[in-house]
C-alpha cells in the first residue's frame, strides 16, 4: 500500500500551506501514517457525506478534492483543528465545509455516508457504541457507515499504537480523548453496527506493510 501522496492528496496537503508549522508537520505525518485511499474507495462517489472527528479536515479535503460528486462535512470537538481546517486554502468549490460539534453529537440527516477516521478508540465503550447508533440514524436509505479504527490484533502493532496515542493524548495533547482508550475487537464493533440495524457489514483489514493496526469496517442501511 503505497505512502506516496496521489494527485488528490497533493491538492489537499497543500491546502495547509499557510497552517502553522506544527500543524502543517501534523498533516504530512497523517497520510504518511494513515490509509486514506482505501477508505475513501468504500465510499460512495456521489451525494453527501459527513466526517465525525475531522481533526484538521485532511481525510475530508482528500476526498473531496478525489470525489468532485461529494459534499462534504466535517465536524469536530476542537475548535483549534477545525479553524485550521475552515482555513485552508482548498479549491473545492463549495463543496467541504467544516464545523464544531459537541462531543458526542452527530448533525442532522440524511447523509449518503458518514465516516469515522480514528475517532472511536478515543472514547469508553459505551460512548463508542451510542456514537455508531447515532451515525446510522442520520444514513439516507441505502446510505453507508464506514469506520476506520485500530484492531486489538496483532498484538505488537495495537501495544506500538497504544503507546504512541498515550504519547499523543496524555503528554503532547495532540488530541483530545478519553484518559482511557476503548481498543475493541473488530468483530464486537461489527456486532454494534448489526445491533444498530446496518446490513450487508463488511470488514478489511488495512494493516499490511504498517506498524498500526489499521481496520475497517463498513455497513449499509435499509433502503
Amino acid at each position: 500500500m503505497s505512502r506516496r501522496p496521489d494527485a488528490p492528496a497533493r491538492a489537499a496537503l497543500r491546502a495547509y500551506r499557510a497552517a502553522p508549522l506544527g500543524d502543517r508537520l501534523h498533516v504530512v505525518v497523517r497520510w504518511l501514517t494513515c490509509p486514506f485511499p482505501p477508505i475513501a474507495e468504500a465510499l460512495p462517489a456521489e451525494g453527501r457525506v459527513l466526517e465525525v472527528g475531522c481533526g484538521h479536515g485532511l481525510f475530508s479535503a482528500y476526498l473531496a478534492q478525489r470525489e468532485p460528486g461529494l459534499q462534504v462535512h466535517g465536524v469536530d470537538i476542537d475548535t483549534e483543528k477545525i479553524a485550521v481546517a475552515a482555513a485552508s486554502e482548498l479549491p473545492a468549490d463549495g463543496r467541504l465545509d467544516f464545523a464544531v460539534a459537541n462531543s458526542g453529537s452527530v448533525p442532522e440527516g440524511p447523509w449518503d455516508a458518514v465516516v469515522l477516521v480514528d475517532v472511536l478508540y478515543l472514547l469508553d465503550e459505551a460512548a463508542q457504541r451510542a456514537l455508531l447508533e447515532s451515525c446510522a440514524a442520520v444514513l439516507a436509505p441505502g446510505g453507508v457507515l464506514v469506520v476506520k479504527d485500530m484492531a486489538t490484533r496483532p498484538r505488537w502493532k495495537a501495544r506500538w499504537n497504544a503507546t504512541q496515542e498515550a504519547l499523543s493524548v496524555r503528554v503532547l495533547k495532540i488530541t483530545e480523548g478519553s484518559p482511557a482508550f476503548g481498543f475493541v475487537d473488530p468483530d464486537e464493533r461489527a456486532r454494534w453496527l448489526v445491533a444498530a440495524g446496518l446490513r450487508n457489514v463488511r470488514a478489511r483489514r488495512l494493516d499490511r506493510g504498517r506498524v498500526h493496526p489499521h481496520h475497517l469496517l463498513a455497513g449499509e442501511a435499509p433502503r
